[in-house]
């Protein structure tokens, strides 16, 4: 199978943009192309969509495994031409869940992008730096904002430390701009096709894309793929998606699918009420943004509200988690009413919240565990709240903990992302509740409150 990374230095250093570039390219000429984010990233993936067509998937090597990381590799990109798997932070950041790490554990090569503003020779030092710091499978480099009188240097650094050249992306207009989660989604770019299109072509001129082409083409290393069961019940999941809730592991979704559950989407912002469903699912986003429609929504705050008070098994996280609220305040002070499920208020803050990876053990029986096991998640929010919860007590490698996640036999509601594919015991629980819940309330569907 065809695969490479695409590492950086450092975040920032224009990754995302270069993959996107790539990824132009490969589309243009033709290929069946798959991409991948290496981590918990969900706007990196929104982009790759825009460029491909088709969904993008993440590789986290906290969250899963080997032999997972490997299946969902061969799942979602074994048919494929080839895969591009963008990294995350600079290349050996994270550790355990880092590029590195996913380099390391799906032997696939990597190569480092440099954003080069500023520097001439010390190129040079960054390169060597990184292809001896650690045993790795950097195949070379990719140089960002490089003078075009600089191409030769580059190329000569290449030569002189034994590595490849793969080509540069100079200096250019093209600019995707940033919030405080990172860059804006894709659909909120006007022009987005416009500069993603500019981006393949500058790709073709300058960066070594037949060479890319052959650098990864390796067969995926043997693994043991994860027991998934189907349940021939069937129940209809409701997810939530909009502008508002767009954090969305699409793995978690199409792992339901394969347990025999119907996917049907509906929007806080626009629809009226939940669909007809045995389950719901609230993922993130940024409802920050889109407080004063949400609230105005009187009818969906009631639907939602009245479904899980009624026992709809329902899984909330971080924007989801916000939604459920109270009562929510943005950036400008102002405070909108919401779903009033939890008795709190959520609130902005200057800076990230327990950002992170942690480990998670749970304080009770609940929907998707029992007292003391352990799940992995991921924090990344900067809003907080007055109640977070106490379901799980929540740790960091660094030892710090603290609770959070309020929790029932129907409702996980917390700041946390949880990946089913952790361990997928955690969905086939989920999906349990959700049947049920649908045999509770008659399984035709048409005797439902909501």
């Amino acid at each position: 199978m065809k695969r490479f990374i695409i590492g950086g230095t450092n975040s920032g250093c224009g990754k995302t943009t270069v993959t996107c570039a790539v990824l132009a390219a490969l589309k243009k000429r033709g290929l069946n192309v798959a991409a991948f984010k290496c981590g918990p990233d969900y706007i990196d993936p929104m982009f790759h969509r825009k460029v491909i067509g088709v969904e993008s998937h993440n590789l986290d090597s906290f969250f899963c495994g080997r032999d997972t990381l490997l299946h969902l590799l061969d799942e979602y990109g074994g048919r494929s031409d080839i895969a591009v798997i963008e990294g995350v932070m600079g290349f050996y950041d994270g550790t355990v869940g880092s590029a590195h790490s996913l380099s390391q554990l799906t032997e696939t090569p990597a190569v480092i992008v440099i954003d080069c503003k500023g520097m001439s020779d010390s190129i040079g030092a960054v390169m060597k730096g990184f292809l001896s710091y650690r045993s790795n499978r950097i195949a070379g480099f990719i140089f960002n904002r490089l003078s075009e009188k600089l191409i030769p240097l580059a190329e000569r650094l290449c030569a002189e430390l034994g590595t490849e050249y793969f080509g540069c992306l100079p200096k250019s207009d093209i600019t995707i701009e940033s919030r405080h989660l990172g860059l804006v989604t894709a659909d909120e770019i006007a022009d987005i096709q416009v500069k993603l299109s500019r981006l393949g072509e500058l790709a073709e001129q300058y960066i070594c894309i037949d060479k890319l082409m052959n650098i990864g083409c390796l067969p995926i290393p043997e693994f043991e793929a994860p027991e998934i069961p189907h349940f021939s019940e069937a129940p209809t999941i409701a997810v939530a998606q909009d502008s508002a809730f767009c954090f969305i592991y699409r793995e978690n979704i199409q792992l339901l699918e394969k347990m025999g559950c119907k996917i049907v989407y509906f929007s806080p912002i626009s629809d009226k009420a939940v669909p007809k469903a045995d389950g719901l699912l609230l993922y993130g986003g940024y409802p920050e943004l889109y407080a004063a429609e949400m609230s105005a929504n009187s009818s969906m705050l009631d639907s939602i509200n009245s479904s899980i008070n009624l026992g709809m098994p329902t899984i909330a996280e971080c924007g989801g988690f916000m939604y459920l609220h109270k009562n929510l305040t943005d950036r400008n002070g102002r405070t909108y009413p919401m779903a009033g499920v939890l008795d709190g208020e959520v609130f902005p803050t200057a800076r990230l919240q327990r950002f992170g990876y942690i480990s998670m053990k749970a304080n009770s029986d609940s929907l998707l565990c029992r007292c003391g096991d352990t799940i992995r998640a991921h924090e990344f929010h900067y809003w907080d709240s007055t109640d977070c919860g106490s379901g799980f007590t929540a740790e960091k490698t660094d030892g710090r903990t603290w609770e959070c996640c309020h929790v029932s036999f129907s409702l996980y509601a917390g700041f946390p992302h949880i990946n089913f594919y952790t361990d997928t015991w955690l969905a086939e629980r989920f999906v349990r509740a959700c049947i049920a819940y649908g045999d509770k309330n008659g399984q035709d569907k048409t005797n439902r409150p909501f």
